[in-house]
C-alpha cells in the first residue's frame, strides 16, 4: 500500500501512516531506511490488519536507495528573482515546500510587498548553494 507518515515519536520509536483514509502504526523495527523516518513522507508499506510493515519510503522504492537529482537549481534561481512568481514563493512551491510558500504569501501580503526582500535573499542563496536539496532531501541539478 502507499501511505504518508502522520505522526513519529522518536522516543517509544512508534509512528502512524494514513492510506485512503485509514491509519495504520508502525515501529521502527519495520522501518526499512538508514534515516529516520519523517513527518509527511510517502511509504509503501505492507498492511497486518491495523498495522503496517515493511515501510519503506516511496523515493528510496524507487530509485533504489540513491537521491538523483530532480530539481533544477537554475529554475529555482529564476523563479526566486523573477518579480511575480518570487513574491508567490514560487522557488518554494517548485522545490515542494508548501508551506513555506504559502507563509511567504501572507509575509509578501501583510508587508505590503516588501516580503520581497525574502525571496530575493534565499535567491542569492540558492545562487551561493545554501539551498541545495528539494523538500524531499534530494540535490538540486
Amino acid at each position: 500500500m502507499i501511505g504518508k507518515i502522520k505522526s513519529y515519536d522518536t522516543e517509544t520509536q512508534t509512528g502512524v501512516i494514513k492510506s485512503d483514509d485509514r491509519f495504520y502504526e508502525f515501529h521502527i523495527d519495520n522501518w526499512s531506511e538508514a534515516e529516520a523516518p519523517r513527518v509527511d513522507s510517502d511509504v509503501l508499506f505492507e498492511d497486518e490488519g491495523e498495522i503496517a510493515t515493511m515501510v519503506t519510503l516511496i523515493g528510496s522504492y524507487l530509485d533504489s536507495k540513491h537521491r538523483e537529482a530532480v530539481k533544477s537549481r537554475k529554475i529555482a534561481i529564476a523563479l526566486a528573482f523573477f518579480p511575480l512568481t518570487g513574491l508567490f514563493g514560487g522557488h518554494r512551491w517548485y522545490l515542494g515546500f508548501y508551506k513555506i510558500a504559502i507563509f511567504q504569501i501572507l509575509v509578501t501580503a501583510a508587508t505590503l510587498g516588501a516580503g520581497y526582500l525574502w525571496p530575493f535573499i534565499e535567491g542569492f542563496l540558492l545562487v551561493l548553494g545554501r539551498i541545495y536539496k528539494d523538500k524531499e532531501g534530494r540535490p538540486l541539478k
